[in-house]
């Protein structure tokens, strides 16, 4: 009877888990198109290039962060909040925790092995065999016989949730990798403003104490001096605003970061040459959207949705558990182990559901309507991924051309400046005209500055929204 036992153990263990009432899979329709409607100027000139690199012809998702970004101290600060941040590190700490409850409920689909050792001790005028009885055994305790594949299911669902877990910690540290580079470009950007600004304080208070002095003098009127003392104070305010927004930035860089940001790491000046991201092929599938690790985690949810349909119907027929041991046992410790001491135990039970009062339909239900619901998001993801992406490319060239048009208009705002300054010295133009000048000039630098950080952030979106900032191999 003991081999009989083994061989039947065997026999369940091998059985278990070979049939599943998971459905198939839907066919996901997102309904976007197969190519993005990018630009003929985009396909064609793309991001301005830094000098000394070359557009990359791998994917996007392939080119590590290292790669993309050119700055060392970009480099750096990612680095550290890749080993600092908070929310990355809770996205990691819930994908050890989606492996563990992976694991544990994959222990359900083999028989779990036991040992046990007893003492027994009898004794009274009511007992029929008093004194003592010992007893050892190893066996098996519920093992259920995985016939209609409810346990495979649940291990399937529990294995997918894992992947989707992996999934969302790879798109947390793309997002935080894009916003690491966001927070710096804007700081850069601060910095290079607050410069132009200072400088233009400095120029604007040199001439209002000379039109002050000429004011005592009588070579000017009041209404000069007052228009100057307007430049100044409206410079002065400005050195003030974009001083706090260099210390707002630096506190949302710590943060980032997770500590301190060393003074030495941050940024000198607003270099546009921040990402060496190339000019992106005229025809650029959309099915590159599918290697998103959001859009990834969307389809190991709805497989694992899916999964769950299959231990639902599963619930419907009648499930075994196998209960058995095999040891040994006396009435003397010395004999425990002697010939004529062994015993065994086989328990197999059977549970065949007859009236539950809908909850299994309703279960059914709610699986199915779990499913759909992922489907939905699935496709969702994929929807809002392509617009992300046909935004990003649209303003490809629009920002382009906007940066272009701020640096021709620092140009001629330049030269009018120049020119309106030594008709003023001259007597030839008044100080209102020399003041709108300045004050021109002073809006196209700010301009081209804007129109720049524009454009370095829309680069950086499109990298990320094309899934690139998550797999680092350098």
């Amino acid at each position: 009877m003991t081999k009989t036992l083994i061989a039947t153990l065997t026999l369940a263990a091998i059985v278990s888990g070979c049939t599943t009432l998971e459905p198939a899979l839907p066919v996901a329709n997102p309904a976007i198109p197969a190519e993005w409607p990018i630009p003929a100027t985009a396909a064609r000139t793309g991001p301005a290039t830094p000098s000394g690199t070359t557009t990359d012809p791998r994917e996007v998702a392939d080119i590590g962060w290292r790669d993309f970004f050119v700055d060392p101290n970009l480099k750096e600060l990612i680095a550290r909040a890749l080993a600092n941040n908070r929310d990355l590190r809770v996205a990691v700490l819930n994908v050890e925790r989606a492996r563990a409850s992976y694991q544990i409920q994959r222990a359900d689909r083999f028989p779990t092995v036991g040992a046990n050792a007893a003492l027994s001790r009898s004794g009274g005028d009511a007992a029929l065999t008093p004194g003592s009885r010992y007893s050892a055994s190893v066996g098996v305790t519920a093992f259920e016989l995985d016939l209609f594949g409810r346990v495979q299911s649940l291990s399937q669902a529990a294995l997918q949730q894992f992947f989707a877990q992996e999934q969302g910690q790879r798109s947390t540290q793309l997002s935080l990798v894009a916003e690491v580079a966001r927070v710096y470009l804007t700081l850069a950007s601060d910095l290079e403003s607050q410069r132009i600004a200072q400088a233009t304080l400095d120029s604007q208070q040199r001439a209002y104490d000379l039109i002050v002095k000429r004011h005592d003098l009588g070579a000017v009127s009041g209404l000069d001096r007052s228009q100057a003392r307007t430049t100044v104070e409206t410079a002065r305010a400005d050195v003030a605003r974009y001083a706090g927004l260099v210390a707002a930035g630096i506190n949302a860089l710590n943060l980032l970061v997770g500590a301190q940001v060393d003074s030495a790491l941050l940024p000198k000046g607003f270099d546009i040459a921040v990402s060496g991201l190339g000019a992106l092929p005229a025809q650029l599938p959309s099915q590159v959207l599918l290697r998103r690790p959001d859009v990834l985690q969307a389809e190991n949810l709805l497989r694992s949705r899916n999964a769950n349909i299959g231990a639902a119907r599963a619930a419907y027929f009648p499930s075994i558990s196998l209960t058995g041991s095999i040891g040994t046992a006396s009435t003397d410790l010395s004999g425990l182990f002697g010939s004529g001491s062994s015993l065994w135990s086989f328990v197999p039970q059977l549970n065949l559901p007859i009236f539950t009062g809908g909850r299994l339909d309703a279960n059914l239900g709610v699986a199915k309507a779990d499913r759909d619901i992922a489907l939905a998001r699935f496709e969702q993801s994929v929807q809002v991924a392509f617009r992300e992406v046909a935004d990003a490319l649209a303003l490809t060239a629009t920002l382009a051309d906007r940066r272009q048009a701020q640096q021709d208009l620092v140009a001629a705002a330049t030269q009018t400046h120049a020119l309106s300054k030594a008709r003023y010295e001259l007597g030839r133009d008044s100080f209102l005209n020399l003041l709108d000048a300045q004050r021109t000039m002073y809006a196209a630098q700010q301009g081209l500055i804007a129109a720049q950080l524009a454009e370095q952030a829309n680069r950086v979106t499109l990298y990320k929204v094309l899934g690139g900032g998550w797999k680092e191999g350098a």
